[in-house]
Formats: structure tokens, sequence, C-alpha cells
């Protein structure tokens, strides 16, 4: 019987691990946005002293979980597992980041949703009793994702006013068995939502219904009030996908006044990205900096992230196949 499994889709750790620390590694467009503060590393650049786009993510991505590590007084060698993920195929990112680390390595693909669904399993393998130790990490960058699902930068292809642009920015987690920090208290592991939407452009609205969705069984499960976190708060759905979330939460009798996106929050309006910030990097630098200050200061003692993630590829997108998509929920708690 699955004891910690809570109605369709939730399950609350008997044994919530804690979130040691979590460190930040960002390009100088997030850099100059309004988190600025929160971030532990802000690049001069996008090349990050390397030949290629690629490698510069893996480097940020290697600095991230050796911070992580660093900041939260936790040698690499204590580390039991270390899950990551990332846009790139065959995830080379994560794959090449972790050559150097010598840790047992896992790695995760939940498109932007990554960060959420690595901490999601990390809480489930320290709560399982299989880990007393893990590192959660994700990573993107604007342009090897840019060239990869859409067009080649040097084009300088006009976007519309709906599209979103990727963080560069990686971020990793400590999470352990015991200590002081914030608790990952549930998850819920979302379902696959096809709304039908064809234009990879607008991938706001393609992953709206699928975080309504998470968000909805999420309480539901739970039978939590509306006002029981202080944050509830998206990964990457933009403004276009954050306002469309908050018409279907509402039509489900779901009002939620603090609800808010990392994506609108990573950026400034003059910085001119349109709909906001997306990619693995966005949820993983604003969880790992902003929302983790603000619990550490005890400003936030709840927080519901739902990681939300566009699982298309490029192969899907020019044989015009939808848009599937998917949200996943992880629950922080701070006394």
């Amino acid at each position: 019987m699955a004891e910690k499994k809570i109605g369709n889709q939730t399950v609350v750790f008997k044994s919530p691990p804690v979130v040691l620390a979590g460190y930040t590694v960002v390009g100088p467009k997030e850099g100059a946005g309004p988190l600025k503060e929160t971030f532990d590393l802000i690049l001069q650049d996008t090349y990050n002293g390397e030949n290629s786009w690629e490698k510069a993510e893996m480097k940020m991505l290697e600095t991230a979980m050796r911070g992580a590590a660093s900041k939260g007084n936790t040698q690499l060698e204590s580390i039991d597992y270390s899950l990551a993920g990332d846009l790139l195929n065959q995830l080379i990112s994560s794959n090449f980041a972790s050559r150097q680390l010598g840790l047992p390595f896992i790695g995760l693909y939940g498109a932007c949703s990554t960060m959420a669904l690595s901490t999601a399993f990390g809480a489930m393998l320290i709560d399982g009793g299989f880990a007393t130790k893990v590192l959660c990490s994700a990573s993107s960058h604007h342009n090897t994702a840019e060239r990869q699902y859409r067009l080649p930068t040097e084009q300088g292809n006009q976007r519309p006013l709906y599209a979103q642009w990727t963080v560069t920015g990686a971020g990793s987690l400590v999470l352990a068995a015991s200590g002081n920090g914030p608790k990952v208290t549930t998850t819920t592991i979302g379902r696959i939502v096809d709304f039908g939407e064809t234009d990879a452009n607008n991938m706001g609205a393609a992953m709206a219904p699928a975080v309504a969705d998470t968000i909805i069984n999420h309480f539901n499960d739970l039978n939590r009030p509306e006002d029981y976190y202080d944050l509830v708060i998206t990964g990457d759905l933009g403004s276009v996908g954050l306002q469309l979330v908050s018409d279907i939460l509402k039509k489900s009798n779901l009002n939620i006044n603090n609800l808010g996106d990392c994506g609108v929050l990573i950026y400034n309006p003059e910085q001119d990205t349109h709909a906001g910030g997306s990619g693995c990097g966005c949820s993983a630098v604003v969880l790992g900096g902003y929302i983790l200050d603000r619990m550490f200061k005890g400003e936030l003692k709840k927080v519901l992230l739902i990681g939300s993630g566009c699982l298309h590829s490029p192969t899907t997108a020019l044989q015009g196949e939808t848009l599937p998509a998917i949200g996943h929920a992880i629950s922080l708690e701070y006394n």
C-alpha cells in the first residue's frame, strides 16, 4: 500500500528533506534584471570563457553544482546522487557538467519543469531511505536553446509579442535528510495535458492548462485552503500563460491571490523579453536565489512551485504536431 501517496497525484513526505543551500549562475541579461541581488554569480558575457555556447552552459552548470555543495558545507563525496537536466539533445549540458564530479548521476528531462522534477525525485530518494544527500540541478542557455529549437541566432528573426526569452542560467540545490533550511514537504507529479497549440512561440499558452491541472489536483488531493501558501509560483509561463492559469483556476473555483511566475519576475519590462523568461534555468535560478533567500529571511514560510514544461521537439514542431505540456509541483515550508 502506497502510504505516502495522497489522492490522485500527490506524495506527502513523512521525513521531509531539507534544502541546505542553493547556488545560482546567470548570464548578463538576467544579472541586469530585478532579481540580480539574489544570484550568486553573474557572468560578464554569454560565452563564460569558452569558445561555444554549449561549453558555456556546461561550465555554468558544473559551477552551480560545486557552488551549492560548498555553500551547504557539503563535501561532494558525501552526496549520494546527482539529479540534473537541461534542454539540449541527449542532456549534454548535464552529462558533460557531471564528468568531473564523480557522483552517481541520474539525468532527467522534463523540459522547463526539470528543476521541480529533480527536486521532487531527490526528495523521494531521501524520504524513501535511499539517500541522505542529493544534488538537484537544471540549466538552460538562451543561445543554445534558440538554435536547437527555433532559428539560428545570427538571422535576427523577429519574435511575436507572446514569445518568451530563454533564460541563461543554472541552479543547484543540496537536499539532505537533516539540517537547517526549508523542507520539501510534498510533491504533485503532473500529467501530460495537450491544449492543441501548434505555435512553438506560444509555449505559455500551451503549458497553462497542464500547470492549472497540477495546481487543482494538488489542492484537491491535500484538501488545503486557497490561502495555505504565502506564494504559489509557476516556473516559466510568462505573462500570457500566467493570466490563462489564473483564469482556469477561477473557473474551477480556486481563487489564489498570491499567484506569480518565475518568468515574469526575472526580467524588467524595459529589457524587452516580450512575455518574460523561459527555460530550465528560469525556475532553477529563481528557486535557488529569490525564493530561498526570502524563505531563509523569514519573509516566506510556505511556497508552492509548479515547474512548467513544454514537451515538444524540433522534429515534432516541423511535422505540425501539437505541444504537449506538463507541470510538476513541490511545496517548501520553513518555520
